[in-house]
């Protein structure tokens, strides 16, 4: 029996997506785990806890590329590689990102001032989408403060986490 029939049979390889069996959409399936697990090894910790918009958007893509590859609607093997890829790109990114502040910045995105000094800084709210509820909710369930004017920073991370730091 050849060896790379079986695989193609077993795969589907070379098949219309609408022509997939359960069994090998199944086995694809399995592989794009077990690719999916060698990748999340290969990438940060970091980019799975979608801390910035950069590590979000690497997930949505990763997932939608390897959609592709299970339901047959993207040829198997170079969609792998593609996901390989992305992860790549992405650490190279994030190294590059890590060794110069200016592309961290246009990658990961900066930081802003809400608050200083207990005075809100209402353009900086506005560009970021962070009504005053926004943040006194945050202030509450972050800080366990109520009042604005004890706050003597307040940043929007790139995480889109907000900080506090609490005047003396």
């Amino acid at each position: 029996m050849n060896t790379s029939l079986s695989v193609n049979t077993l795969l589907g390889l070379g098949l219309e997506a609408k022509q997939l069996t359960f069994l090998q959409c199944s086995v694809r399936g399995v592989i794009v785990f077990a690719a999916t697990l060698v990748m999340v090894r290969l990438s940060s910790k970091r980019s799975l806890a979608e801390k910035t918009a950069f590590d979000a958007a690497l997930i949505v893509i990763i997932a939608s590329v390897l959609a592709r590859a299970i339901n047959g609607s993207a040829p198997f093997f170079p969609t792998l590689g593609v996901g390989f890829v992305l992860v790549l790109l992405h650490r190279l990114l994030s190294l590059a990102a890590y060794y110069s502040h200016t592309l961290g910045i246009v990658v990961k995105g900066a930081p802003a001032v809400l608050v200083q000094n207990g005075r809100l800084q209402h353009k900086n709210m506005l560009w970021n989408h962070i009504s005053e509820h926004d943040l006194e909710e945050d202030m509450r369930l972050e800080a366990a403060i109520e009042d604005v004017s004890k706050i003597k920073v307040a940043r929007v991370e790139r995480s889109g986490d907000i900080s506090f730091i609490k005047a003396d």
